[in-house]
């Protein structure tokens, strides 16, 4: 299983649509969590799962989602509601509550992953607004089984081997 996760595009169209353009093939969902700052209905984040962001005028656009993403659990959520600035218990309290092994979210603009109780946390940084690191990123998670590798990459699609990971949950 691969998913493409973005966020905090901040009203980039052809950058989006290009990165989600150049995985299409590989990956089985796109994830956008929040803060791109354009419609539910804007071409450029069709058929992407999508939040709404702080930045983001759509209320049509979800608070959060719970996927599944061939037998993986997903909770996506763009973080301003659940203070990940400070803190990612409340996040992991909510992804508990939708049984969702892994969350994606954004906000910080901060580009990590990490393992925590089971739980994979990923932040796929901003392609706009890159913060910590001036690289702007994106990320593809890779997972089959218990093991999975979180690949970054920059806006044109190069490896940040940097901070790629590998995890195995338990």
């Amino acid at each position: 299983m691969k998913v493409l996760i973005m966020s905090d595009s901040h009203g980039l169209t052809d950058e989006v649509r290009e990165i989600a353009d150049r995985h299409k093939e590989e990956v089985s969902a796109v994830i956008h969590c929040g803060d791109s700052e354009l419609a539910l209905n804007d071409e450029h984040v069709r058929g992407m799962q999508i939040v709404r962001g702080n930045c983001d005028d759509d209320m049509a656009l979800p608070e959060e989602l719970a996927v599944d993403v061939e037998g993986y659990r997903f909770l996506v959520v763009h973080g301003h509601l659940h203070s990940i600035k400070t803190t990612l218990m409340n996040v992991k309290y909510r992804a508990e509550e939708e049984n969702a092994q892994i969350i994606c979210f954004g906000h910080s603009h901060i580009a990590g992953a990490e393992l925590e109780d089971g739980k994979l946390f990923i932040n796929p940084g901003s392609i706009r607004l890159p913060r910590v690191r001036p690289v702007k990123t994106y990320a593809i998670l890779e997972a089959e089984g218990t093991k999975a590798n979180v690949l970054f990459y920059d806006e044109k699609g190069n490896p940040v081997e940097e901070l790629s990971q590998s995890f195995e949950w338990q």
